[in-house]
């Protein structure tokens, strides 16, 4: 099972969220909780203890605990990719700076010039600030790979018979649904993700395959 976080004020602003450690919206907070009611619905047996893995940002951290996880374990692979010199901008933004209409999915970080990295401060609509560091970010290959990475690590707890739950981010779990079809990884952006909606990965017929999506 994949969760995606609730809202951001990044989310909500269409700015790039990757690294930055921005914490939930109300609406979010709020959306977390339900996402876990909805969850819970349709799995009334629950996650066996183990089985439920968070990024280590905060935003997925906090959907995970306000969903009704207490107490996730901490999942690196299923970190949001990292958008470099992408990071806190909105598409059109970027595109600006970099001087050509730039698609994260066809063109990826590392495409914008190395002038536009840097280290700045974001405020964010309740008055919080927060560091941002566009550095030259990773391919979606490599992001990929961690994702790849992740479903080795809990592929024993899968073939045991558990349900593993992964609370993480819009890009990285589309990514890695890819990885679990065995497809190329930019099929991601054809599946879309609202936040704090849930998807099911499983097996059919002994193929990888998608059972519900953006629930």
């Amino acid at each position: 099972m994949l969760l995606r976080h609730g809202q951001t004020a990044w989310s909500q602003s269409g700015q790039h969220t990757g690294r930055t450690d921005i914490p939930l919206t109300e609406v979010g907070r709020q959306q977390a909780k339900d996402a876990g009611k909805r969850l819970r619905a349709a799995f009334p047996g629950g996650f066996d203890e183990g089985c439920v893995f968070s990024s280590p940002l905060v935003r997925a951290h906090e959907t995970a605990v306000l969903a009704g996880f207490e107490h996730p374990g901490t999942l690196d692979g299923i970190a949001e990719w990292d958008y470099g010199c992408a990071e806190g901008r909105t598409r059109q933004q970027i595109s600006d700076m970099a001087g050509f209409q730039w698609d994260v999915w066809r063109d990826g970080p590392r495409s914008l010039p190395e002038s536009m990295q840097g280290d700045w401060t974001e405020t964010l609509p309740d008055g919080r600030q927060v560091p941002v560091h566009e550095g030259p970010g990773e391919t979606v290959e490599e992001a990929a790979a961690r994702a790849r990475g992740a479903i080795e690590a809990v592929l024993p707890l899968l073939e045991s018979g558990h349900n593993v739950l992964f609370v993480a981010h819009a890009h990285i779990l589309r990514i890695l649904t890819s990885q679990w079809l065995g497809v190329e990884p930019r099929f991601a952006r054809l599946l879309r993700l609202d936040t704090a909606h849930y998807c099911v990965l499983s097996k059919y017929k002994g193929d990888n395959v998608i059972e519900r999506w953006n629930c």
